[in-house]
């Protein structure tokens, strides 16, 4: 362990911040990095993983994990298992880890024993199963190798190399589960652990709301939402809004829309009263129109322009026929002699 421990230093350059998708919303479950108090996770034996203190790029403190147990002649099987992780109504859940691993050639002696991998696992369980951890519970997620590995000039010059992995879990049917990181003997410090799953975030497409929506396990599947009408806007009988949430939670083919009602007209992403002056008949109609000549809408929101003193339509006259002035009836001659 005296080897590894002088990484501790090293922890100061590390970048922790990864890019986050621009369509889905990642809701977290479990963020190591965000945690400055101990993580107290189960390690098993004692001499195996270590935790450790350090600080990110912005000096924040951070907490590790760490294990190299290379120059033991005995085969290595260090355990680390996280807290229990509550699902949260998650499907499709993603473990995304950032580490630091040493290239087995930079150590001398340590050839045919040194490892440069370690091993994910995952237990489900309704509850946290506490400190107490059987190996035959796991479930392996994936074997987890280095895309880079250190050596003892990148020490020295400290220059770190930080790798980033993602694996999935899918088709989880309990409330939570715990993860297993196990170690068969190399030089590792696990700098940090996420796990989220996506969901679609709620929106307005078409005038109608969807609301936030689980991306589904499988990675083909897509979930239909039906979308509720915004205020002031009624369903299209013939083709009601529909959208589909995918896997990746990105919302994908919009289908049917909602019409802003007689009085309203389409705004951003809304229904808006037709201003004084102006009326809308009906939701088939797209827009609110300039009340006709001689008529009038004092009201916001006005489904019909009434006509002005002195002005009328028939009873044959569409509403947005204009109004006309009444005319007195003639006087007889003989009443004027």
């Amino acid at each position: 362990m005296e080897l590894f421990k002088t990484l501790i230093s090293v922890l100061w350059m590390l970048l922790l911040n990864g890019n986050k998708g621009c369509y889905a919303e990642e809701v977290v479950l479990l963020n190591s990095k965000e945690t400055q108090a101990e993580l107290g996770w189960t390690s098993y034996p004692s001499n195996g993983w270590e935790e450790i203190s350090g600080v990110d790029e912005k000096y924040k403190p951070i907490r590790t994990y760490q294990v190299c147990n290379v120059m033991e002649p005995a085969l290595q099987n260090n355990w680390l298992q996280t807290g229990w992780v509550a699902r949260r109504g998650g499907q499709r859940i993603f473990v995304e880890l950032q580490f630091t691993l040493r290239d087995c050639n930079s150590i001398p002696g340590v050839a045919g024993t040194c490892k440069e991998t370690f091993n994910l696992l995952y237990v489900e369980s309704d509850k946290d199963l506490g400190r107490v951890t059987r190996e035959e519970r796991y479930t392996k997620i994936d074997t987890i190798a280095a895309d880079e590995s250190f050596t003892q000039g990148d020490l020295g010059e400290r220059k770190m190399k930080l790798n980033t992995e993602v694996r999935e879990i899918g088709h989880l049917n309990r409330k939570g589960f715990h993860l297993a990181f196990q170690d068969v003997g190399a030089c590792v410090a696990l700098v940090a652990v996420r796990v989220y799953y996506k969901r679609c975030l709620a929106t307005v497409q078409n005038l109608a709301v969807f609301s936030d929506t689980v991306a589904e396990a499988a990675f083909a599947t897509l979930v239909e939402v039906r979308g509720a009408c915004v205020n002031n806007s009624e369903v299209d009988t013939d083709s009601p809004p529909r959208m589909h949430c995918s896997a990746e939670g990105e919302w994908l083919v919009p289908i049917g829309k909602c019409s802003c009602s007689a009085g309203y007209e389409e705004g951003h992403s809304s229904c808006e009263a037709c201003p004084p002056g102006s009326y809308k008949m009906s939701s088939r109609q797209q827009e609110c129109f300039p009340c006709p000549a001689n008529s009038v809408a004092e009201e916001e929101g006005s489904v019909v322009c009434v006509c002005e003193e002195d002005h009328f339509r028939t009873p044959l006259d569409n509403p947005s026929a204009p109004c006309t002035r009444k005319t007195r009836a003639p006087v007889p001659t003989q009443l004027l002699g």
